[in-house]
């Protein structure tokens, strides 16, 4: 059985393995920061304690996040835009043993339920440890917690294998055709399983990752030209930004691969990446943190298919299911059920959840065991791929209709005078729900202008019962901590 650290094998020891600004570290290099650090930690927790790790994304992050798995703990990365009382209820939540981060966030901190390092005292002697190479166990053992953005509740601790970890790696890596020369470039949170998933995939390949925290999208687009990336994943809201700047030749021309996960990206922001990269391959995923990533879209599908989240990944099983489990017909909607070893262990500590989401995967499974139900509704075509269609406790039900609220969203899109937008379901005791869109202009367009043309378009292309009852215009909407349209937030404004 192989833990995490293995894949910092994988790599040549004299190329780069980790880029932070003007720091660099080769293969060779990280292999043995991990192992001095994972030394300092072996005297601190023990085999299977929770460390947490509240970090800006830096080499100190990587490298502390790859030592843990070396001590055989498990790592708890909380996202470092999350406040105190978000990092209290993890730390408590987990169980956690250790907290690492560094002192302009410790300065804040109080009554933490276990002790807390930072990089600025203690970050020195742990890099001179006598290093550790770490006993065997891996496998089916846990390597992280990865918790939720809570967008239902409070967040919740999805427990990962090092298998889940170390086979979503080799599955990414072979459908991105990631190489030992690619250069990633990391924008998203390494608490995220999509930003956490770029290293890994990296690792196995033997590429080079370059780790930016950015405080505006031109910084992408400005990293992306300085170090020649040609791998860049990212989030709906990100590429909506990305795909209305200028991008140098250099970026463009060094660029090979963009991918998109965490939502559906809108078919206008499709067409406007595959416009500005002809020669890239965009890959549109869909993904669950339970289960890692489930499905892709191949390159050459995107332009017939810019709505269709693709077919599963390797490794994975997805099977669209009735509510009685069994396997629907193409053009049915149903449930995605995720089969396969990308499946997690469930919820930390908390069992009722975990049964609800995690259950015997359908009769017709080839795989068999347990699968995540997803509680998301896709449909199949005859060709096999998969469109979204929304969630089942967001259906909105009008007029005795019901209406996927990911269709009105991608109608409003079509218009062309909008960045963002979700369609919530209001009660009404006519209609029993109306809809109401929230909604951001497009770049140089006013929130009249804006909704002249969005209604315009809607009344050419929607039925009658799919035309927004309001229309609640918004600067920009609010965003989750991965960086995704936080739909909980919208909800709480503008639900009622």
């Amino acid at each position: 059985m192989e833990r995490l650290d293995a894949l910092l094998a994988r790599g040549r020891g004299d190329a780069i393995a980790l880029h932070d600004r003007d720091r660099s570290l080769t293969y060779a290099a990280l292999d043995a920061a991990v192992s001095a650090v994972a030394g300092a930690l072996r005297q601190r927790v023990a085999v299977g304690d929770r460390v947490a790790l509240w970090l800006p994304k830096t080499l100190e992050a990587v490298i502390a996040t790859f030592a843990i798995s070396r001590a055989r703990a498990v790592a708890v990365p909380v996202n470092p835009v999350l406040r105190a009382q978000q990092l209290g209820h993890i730390l408590a939540d987990s169980g956690a043993r250790l907290l690492l981060t560094h002192s302009a966030r410790a300065a804040g901190l109080s009554d933490l339920p276990c002790p807390m390092l930072t990089l600025e005292e203690d970050w020195a002697a742990m890099a001179a440890n006598a290093p550790v190479s770490g006993d065997a166990e891996g496998g089916d053992a846990l390597a992280a917690l990865l918790y939720t953005s809570g967008s239902t509740g409070r967040p919740k601790g999805v427990m990962v294998t090092h298998t889940n970890l170390l086979t979503g790696a080799r599955s990414v890596a072979a459908y991105l055709g990631t190489m030992a020369d690619d250069r990633v470039l990391s924008v998203l949170p390494l608490s995220f399983d999509l930003g956490f998933s770029q290293v890994t995939t990296a690792f196995h390949a033997g590429a080079s990752v370059v780790l930016l925290d950015y405080l505006t999208p031109r910084d992408v687009v400005l990293a992306a030209a300085r170090h020649g990336i040609t791998q860049l994943a990212a989030v709906p809201p990100l590429w909506v930004q990305l795909a209305a700047l200028d991008w140098p030749h250099e970026a463009v021309n060094s660029m090979r691969t963009l991918s998109n996960s965490g939502g559906r990206l809108p078919v206008p922001t499709v067409r406007a990446l595959r416009q500005r990269f002809p020669d890239a391959r965009l890959h549109l995923m869909y993904g669950l943190t339970e289960a890692f990533r489930s499905t892709t879209l191949p390159p050459a599908l995107v332009d017939a298919h810019p709505d269709s989240i693709g077919r599963a990944i390797p490794d994975a099983e997805i099977l669209v299911v009735r509510p009685d489990g069994s396997l629907t017909a193409d053009g049915e909607p149903g449930e995605l059920v995720h089969c396969g070893p990308l499946v997690t262990r469930g919820y930390w500590r908390d069992p009722a959840r975990t049964a609800e989401r995690f259950r015997p995967a359908p009769a017709a499974s080839r795989l068999g065991g347990i699968a995540v139900w997803s509680g998301d509704t896709v449909v199949r075509d005859g060709e096999g791929l998969l469109r979204f269609i929304g969630r089942v406790d967001e259906t909105i039900k009008t007029m005795g209709t019901r209406v996927s609220p990911t269709e009105i969203e991608e109608l409003a899109y079509q218009s062309g005078a909008l960045a963002q937008a979700v369609a919530l379901g209001i009660a009404d005791e006519t209609a029993g729900q109306r809809i109401r869109l929230v909604a951001s202009a497009a770049a140089g367009i006013s929130d009249a202008e804006a909704e002249q043309a969005l209604r315009s378009h809607l009344k050419r292309e929607a039925a009658a019962y799919m035309q927004p009852a309001s229309i609640v215009w918004m600067e920009a909407l609010p965003i989750s901590a991965n960086g995704k349209l936080d739909r909980a937030a919208i909800r709480e404004m503008f639900g009622t």
